[in-house]
């Protein structure tokens, strides 16, 4: 098996993480779509070793790393943004991208990007997941964060949060729901999934009393969802949803938004999380944190949540069905 690897970021920690992943042998073949250059810096820096070679379909032996060349466009300071390396962050993602609509590799593992500096050098960008949507020409993509024992999924996602409630409707519901089932049977191999959601409001809208989306919008949409076979419960209130009895027999939690669901699950698994996004025609997961820029070059960063996403992207492509 073949996985793409972008580093994202170079002067964040996702150089760093990989080189640190590498170590050990892997069962699949990574191939980094990033500058060698960088990368033999990087490791130098560390002070690990680092062999690269050309992609051969072969797994890599410890310290091995395959890599496709993709040209830094200004020198790299360790922990300095520059926006002038923006437009090689995004044809890294390019370039990945365009193997795996083409099979060339089973999936792709992305390392933090900073949005920010992005933006600064005039390129319009909200995240991985908005950017892979529409160079794939997905009309809707769902981001799920999974960590060992939980796994959430958001309605929305990188909105202000006076816009959420705007933004939600039944078809939106309907829509999500019908793209997390698809990809947890297609992509985990779960037969029937059970699918918990949350309520938008406090305790659920207290009746119509804290805010009615729970009754006029989200109970039509899980309604809605049943008649079409997928094992949708709730609305529950957020704050007693996430407890073991709760959760005991769902396989995914359906948040309403971004800070509703995400503190949980980091806070039970930060640096062992992954992203995930469903919905995309390919496999794409990725590191749960960001470019941890005051670590880039110490040795310090935590490959944890790295390893996980390989791993992940790894078990996705053995079980996924057409």
């Amino acid at each position: 098996m073949r996985i793409a690897i972008t580093p994202g970021e170079p002067a964040g920690i996702g150089p760093d993480l990989l080189i640190k992943l590498v170590q050990a042998p892997q069962s699949a073949e990574l191939v980094a779509y990033a500058d060698p250059a960088l990368l033999e810096s990087r490791a130098r820096q560390l002070g690990l070793p680092l062999l690269l070679r050309q992609p051969n379909g072969n797994p890599l032996a410890a310290s091995e790393l395959a890599v496709r060349a993709v040209p830094l466009r200004t020198d790299v300071t360790p922990g300095v943004l520059d926006p002038g390396n923006s437009p090689y962050v995004l044809e890294c993602l390019d370039h990945a991208l365009e193997d795996c609509v083409n099979g060339i590799v089973a999936g792709m593992v992305t390392g933090p990007v900073n949005k920010a500096v992005i933006n600064d050098a005039g390129i319009a960008f909200s995240g991985h997941t908005e950017y892979l949507a529409e160079k794939t020409g997905t009309a809707l993509v769902v981001m799920m964060l999974a960590s060992q024992d939980l796994r959430v999924a958001l309605a929305t996602t990188h909105l202000p949060l006076r816009d959420v409630a705007d933004t939600i409707s039944q078809d939106l519901l309907c829509d999500v729901l019908d793209i997390l089932d698809s990809d947890l049977r297609r992509r985990f191999g779960l037969r029937q999934p059970r699918i918990l959601v949350c309520g938008l409001n406090p305790h659920a809208g207290e009746s119509g009393h804290l805010g009615r989306e729970e009754i006029d919008i989200i109970t039509p949409a899980l309604e809605r969802a049943r008649q079409h076979g997928i094992d949708a419960q709730g609305p529950f209130p957020a704050d007693t949803l996430f407890t073991p009895e709760r959760l005991r027999g769902g396989d995914a939690v359906l948040a309403m938004y971004h800070d509703q669901g995400l503190p949980v699950l980091k806070y039970q698994g930060f640096g062992k999380a992954v992203n995930v996004t469903l919905g995309l025609p390919i496999i794409r997961t990725s590191v749960d944190h960001g470019t941890a820029l005051d670590l880039a070059g110490t040795g310090r960063g935590d490959a944890g949540s790295f390893i996980e996403a390989v791993m992940y992207a790894q078990r996705m492509a053995e079980v996924a069905t057409p």
